[in-house]
Formats: structure tokens, C-alpha cells, sequence
């Protein structure tokens, strides 16, 4: 049976410097760097305590272009302190937005990506 989704595509321009945006900046850790076929390589990155990686595939390589693939949502514990810790690290991130089933940031990857972080209002609280 299926149990978690194992990893999303993204398509960048430069995997390293996505690398060091998603390792650097918000925190993930590299569980997989291997090459696929000559020029070609297959980097995976996985947020802390996480079951699902993101793996940043060279959009030259496969034919795409950088923005095609999946729109990522992740999770945190404080909102507040996620927006002030990425600042910090120099992410552009937006404003807190309050909505009915929780708070969300959006923050922006080298190539433009725009990725949520959300923390989600515990149901009866």
C-alpha cells in the first residue's frame, strides 16, 4: 500500500546553488547526489525529520524549463520564528497571512520557485 509520497521534482537552472538554498538556507539535509547518465544527476534534499524529499533535477537535462513541477507546501512548528530565522539567512519571504485553517509564508528559491511554509490551526483550538 502507499504509505507517503517519497519525492517531488523541481526543475532549476543550477543544482548546486539550489542545493545550498535548501541546505543552506532552510535547513535541509543532501541524502542523495548521484549521477544519472553524463551530465545528468540526481540530488535529493530532505527537510529535517522528513519522509519526503525534493529532488532538484537540472531542467537543461530533461527538457523542461526552471518553474515546471510541483507546487511545494511545508510545515513548521512557529511561524513567526521560521519568517524571522529565513530573513536572516537572506530568503525573500512574504508576510505572515492568516487564513481559517492556519498561517502561511511563501518564500522564493533561486529560481524563482515560491514555496508555502504553513503552520496548520490544530482542530478544536
Amino acid at each position: 500500500m502507499i504509505t507517503h509520497i517519497s519525492v517531488a521534482v523541481m526543475y532549476v537552472t543550477d543544482q548546486q546553488r539550489s542545493v545550498d538554498f535548501y541546505v543552506g538556507k532552510l535547513g535541509f539535509t543532501k541524502t542523495v547526489d548521484a549521477e544519472m547518465w553524463p551530465g545528468a544527476r540526481w540530488v535529493e534534499v530532505t527537510p529535517p525529520g522528513g519522509q519526503t524529499s525534493i529532488t532538484l533535477h537540472s531542467a537543461t537535462a530533461f527538457g523542461k524549463n526552471p518553474g515546471e513541477g510541483a507546487y511545494l507546501t511545508f510545515a513548521c512548528d512557529d511561524i513567526d520564528a521560521t519568517v524571522t530565522q529565513l530573513r536572516e539567512a537572506g530568503v525573500t519571504v512574504t508576510d505572515p497571512v492568516e487564513e481559517p485553517w492556519g498561517t502561511y509564508i511563501k518564500a522564493t528559491d533561486p529560481d524563482g520557485h515560491e514555496v508555502m511554509i504553513s503552520k496548520k490551526v490544530v482542530a478544536g483550538v
